[in-house]
């Protein structure tokens, strides 16, 4: 399946760039990329799922080809999450699937918690669909580097706001590297990434000056803490019992949670299963995967079977209490 074209779709600050593969008037499914990454997150994979499908992945604000976003126009993650709700428009879907990786995913969930009645189905890989709070008992003076959820939210939102201040204020030039030095100070940032695929992503992601490449993310994004937008646990019941969705659960064993070996993480992914199963019931479905947090660009034959069969699925029969 090869892509169809690539799209610049018009929003207030400029522009959305996305790229589109297969039949217009098919089915559509959207793909939301993850922290700092681009559209070409999806390349290898896209070609591997079912024809008779529309599939756009789009480059998220400050990110790939899309425009950054305003001077004093922080990038929250509500604002990546008003993006789809633009998109979709711009598209004129009226209802379709989302697929998202990492970040990508929980900007998917929030929107499909947000706007239930569009989403069919919820494609999450490697992540989980609301930022949720890790330690809710840590006391609000603290310094921590993860947000928490209700009784550190205020906290959150003040080291949020500083933060943007401070990018804000320490913009220098934008640094230009040689292809090698941008490939292997990207491949540091990125240990989960093959060399190929981390070419694959600054194809997107830098653009060609006179002395070398420069990144074309916006520099005032740094960390993702500063954008996710972390729940109680209260809050992400909540949200699931919003879903409408089917939604497929794609876990990388050497993937995000492997990585940060706490067990407060450990606990967190037990706690978001047990509530997805529980609430959703057959509307869930769960895959443990070999393979890193970037699974679906390094291995993508790994996952595409498992994708392809839950686009394809018909929905279950209603449950019978």
């Amino acid at each position: 399946m090869g892509l169809l074209s690539e799209l610049k779709l018009a929003v207030p600050w400029g522009h959305i760039a996305a790229k589109a593969w297969g039949p217009q008037q098919a089915t559509p499914v959207l793909c939301l990329h993850g922290w700092l990454d681009n559209a070409n997150s999806f390349d290898r994979l896209i070609p591997l799922l079912p024809k008779d499908f529309h599939y756009v992945a789009m480059d998220f604000g400050g990110h790939g080809l899309s425009s950054h976003y305003s001077p004093g126009f922080a990038y929250y993650q509500e604002n990546f999450v008003s993006e789809v709700r633009r998109v979709v428009a711009a598209l004129k879907w009226k209802r379709f699937s989302l697929m998202g990786h990492s970040f990508g995913g929980i900007v998917g969930g929030t929107f499909t918690s947000i706007f239930p009645e569009m989403v069919d189905k919820l494609i999450l890989l490697d992540t989980m669909p609301f930022g949720l709070d890790h330690n809710p008992r840590v006391p609000p003076t603290q310094q921590t580097p993860h947000p928490q959820g209700v009784e550190n939210l205020l906290t959150y939102r003040r080291g949020a706001i500083e933060h943007m201040l401070q990018a804000e204020a320490s913009q220098k030039p934008r640094q230009v590297a040689s292809p090698e030095e941008m490939l292997q100070g990207f491949l540091k940032r990125n240990s989960h990434l093959s060399e190929e695929n981390a070419r694959l992503l600054l194809q997107r992601g830098t653009t060609e000056v006179a002395t070398g490449l420069v990144m074309n993310r916006d520099r005032r994004m740094t960390v993702p803490e500063r954008s996710i937008s972390f729940v109680s646990r209260e809050l992400f019941v909540h949200s699931i019992k919003q879903l409408q969705a089917r939604v497929l659960l794609v876990k990388a064993i050497q993937g995000y949670y492997n990585v940060k070996k706490e067990d407060t993480n450990k606990n967190v992914l037990l706690f978001m299963e047990d509530m997805l199963r529980s609430i959703l019931k057959e509307r869930f479905q769960y895959a443990k995967v070999p393979g890193n947090h970037y699974v679906h660009l390094n291995q993508p034959e790994i996952v595409a079977g498992i994708i392809s069969a839950f686009l394809q699925s018909q929905e279950p029969p209603p449950h019978q209490p």
